[in-house]
C-alpha cells in the first residue's frame, strides 16, 4: 500500500477530508442545517407580523410539513428504481431555493402554505438523496471508518442546527424577516455548488462488511452489504414490498415516539422557565444551549459505542434517558433539573444523530433512499404529533406535568427498541461468524 493510500486510511476524518463526495456530503449538508434552522422557528413570526396572520393560523403552517413524508418517499423511490441521487439531490435543492424565495416574497397568506406543502415538501427531499449518495459511495470500499464518516458528515449537518437559529435571529432582527428568508433560500441552494461536477457511484459487484461494521446493522443483509446494499432496484423496476419495509417502518415509528417530545419542549419549556420559574433570559439561554454542546462531540462517540456494543441496544439507551429528561422536567422543578434533562437530551439526540440514519439504511439494505427519505422525513409526522399531544395535555394537566406525555412516549420506544434488538441479536450473531469464517479460509486459520 502506497504512503498517501496509507495516510487516508489513518481516521474517519482523513478519509472524508481526502474524498471528494464526502466532504462535498459535509459541507452541502452544514448549509442544509444552517439554512432550514434559521428559517424553522421565525417562520410563524414572519406570518403574524408580515402577513398579519392570527397566532392560530400561523400554529397551522407547521402542519404543511406532514406533505414532506410523501414528497420523500416518492423521491426516494424514484431514486431506487435509477439510480440518480446527485441529480434528484440537485433538484430538489434547487426546488427549495425556489419555494423559500416564494415564501419571502409572499402577498397574501395562502400562498406560504401553498408552497410549503407543494415545493419544500420535495426540497426536503435533498438531504435524504444525499445520504443515500454517501451510502452508495462508502459500499464500493467496505472499511471500518465507513461508519465514522457518516458520524462526520451527520455532524455537519447537526452543527448546521446549532449554528442557524442564531444566524436567523441575527437576520431577521437586523433586515427583516422577507431579507432573512432570501438568506435561507440562498444557503439552500449554495448546497450545491460543494458537489460540482460529482456524478453518483455504481457499486462494486462484490463486497463484504468487516466485522465492526456489522453490530450495527441487523443481520447477513448489513454484513453483505456491498453491491445489493447500494444498487438502484433496475432489475425489476419495483420498490421494496410492505413486509421488506416493516422493520423500517417499525424503527421509524419508534424514533417517531423519541422526537415527539422534542416539539412539547421548545413549545412548553420556556413558557415554564420564563412564567412559572421566572428565571433570567441567561438561565434560560444556557439551559436552552447545553442541549446542542452535549449533542454534537457524542455523535462520533455513538458510532464508535454502536460498533462495539449494537446500535438498537444504544439507541434502547438513549430512548431511557429520553424518559428521565423528561420526568425531570415535569416532576423535579428546579434549574439543576432542567440542566439534568437538557444534558440527558443531549445524549439521546448524540445517539439517534449518529446511528439512526445508519440502522435505517441497514433496514431496508436495497433501497436506500427510500429509507433514507422514510427516517429524515419523519420528523414532519412527530413534531405534528408532539404539538397535538402537547397542546391538549397541556390543557388536562398544565406546566409542569405536560412532560409526563413525552416521557410515555419515550417509555413506548424502549419497550420497541429491546424488542428489535432481541430480534436481530441472532442474525448479527450469525453474521459475524459468517465473516469470520470466510477470512478465516482467506488467511489460511
Amino acid at each position: 500500500m502506497s504512503a498517501p493510500a496509507a495516510a487516508v486510511r489513518e481516521s474517519s476524518v482523513r478519509l472524508t477530508l481526502h474524498t471528494p463526495l464526502y466532504r462535498a456530503a459535509t459541507l452541502a449538508l452544514f448549509l442544509s442545517g444552517l439554512g432550514i434552522s434559521a428559517a424553522a422557528p421565525l417562520i410563524a413570526s414572519f406570518l403574524v407580523t408580515e402577513l398579519h396572520a392570527s397566532l392560530t393560523v400561523a400554529g397551522l403552517y407547521y402542519l404543511t410539513n406532514l406533505a414532506a413524508p410523501v414528497a420523500g418517499y416518492l423521491v426516494g423511490a424514484r431514486s431506487d428504481r435509477t439510480g440518480k441521487r446527485l441529480g434528484l439531490f440537485r433538484i430538489c435543492a434547487a426546488a427549495g431555493f425556489l419555494g423559500w424565495l416564494g415564501i419571502a416574497f409572499s402577498t397574501e397568506l395562502w400562498m406560504p402554505f401553498v408552497i410549503s406543502a407543494v415545493v419544500l415538501g420535495f426540497a426536503g427531499a435533498s438531504t435524504s438523496q444525499l445520504f443515500a449518495a454517501l451510502h452508495d459511495g462508502l459500499a464500493v470500499r467496505p472499511s471500518p471508518l465507513n461508519d465514522g464518516v457518516v458520524a462526520i458528515v451527520r455532524t455537519a449537518l447537526t452543527a448546521g442546527w446549532v449554528i442557524g437559529p442564531v444566524l436567523g435571529s441575527f437576520l431577521a432582527a437586523a433586515a427583516g424577516y422577507r431579507a432573512m428568508l432570501v438568506v435561507v433560500a440562498i444557503a439552500t441552494l449554495a448546497q450545491i455548488l460543494p458537489l460540482g461536477g460529482l456524478r453518483d457511484t455504481r457499486a462494486a459487484a462484490s463486497g463484504d462488511a468487516t466485522p465492526d461494521e456489522v453490530p450495527l446493522g441487523t443481520g447477513v443483509a448489513a454484513a453483505t452489504g456491498g453491491a445489493e446494499a447500494a444498487a438502484p432496484l433496475t432489475a425489476t423496476g419495483r420498490g421494496p414490498g410492505l413486509r421488506a419495509m416493516l422493520p423500517l417502518l417499525v424503527f421509524t415509528a419508534l424514533y417517531i415516539c423519541v422526537y415527539a417530545g422534542e416539539s412539547v419542549k421548545y413549545a412548553y419549556l420556556p413558557i415554564y422557565m420564563n412564567e412559572q420559574m421566572q428565571l433570567s433570559p441567561a438561565m434560560v439561554g444556557a439551559i436552552i444551549g447545553i442541549q446542542p454542546l452535549v449533542e454534537l462531540p457524542l455523535i462520533p462517540v455513538a458510532v464508535i459505542l454502536g460498533r462495539r456494543f449494537g446500535a438498537m441496544r444504544l439507541m434502547a439507551l438513549g430512548a431511557v434517558m429520553g424518559v428521565g429528561a423528561n420526568l425531570c422536567f415535569a416532576l423535579i422543578g428546579t434549574v439543576p433539573a432542567l440542566f439534568a434533562g437538557q444534558i440527558l437530551m443531549g445524549v439521546v439526540w448524540g445517539i439517534f444523530a449518529g446511528l439512526g440514519i445508519l440502522v435505517a439504511q441497514r433496514l431496508l439494505p436495497t433501497a436506500v433512499a427510500t429509507a433514507s427519505a422514510i427516517f429524515l422525513s419523519s420528523t414532519a409526522l412527530s413534531s405534528a404529533i408532539g404539538g397535538l399531544s402537547g397542546g391538549f395535555g397541556v390543557a388536562a394537566l398544565g406546566l409542569p406535568l405536560v412532560f409526563v406525555i413525552p416521557a410515555g412516549f419515550a417509555a413506548i420506544a424502549v419497550v420497541g427498541l429491546i424488542i428489535m434488538d432481541r430480534q436481530t441479536a441472532p442474525d448479527r450473531a450469525a453474521s459475524v461468524k459468517t465473516v469470520g469464517a470466510t477470512r478465516g479460509r482467506s488467511t489460511g486459520e
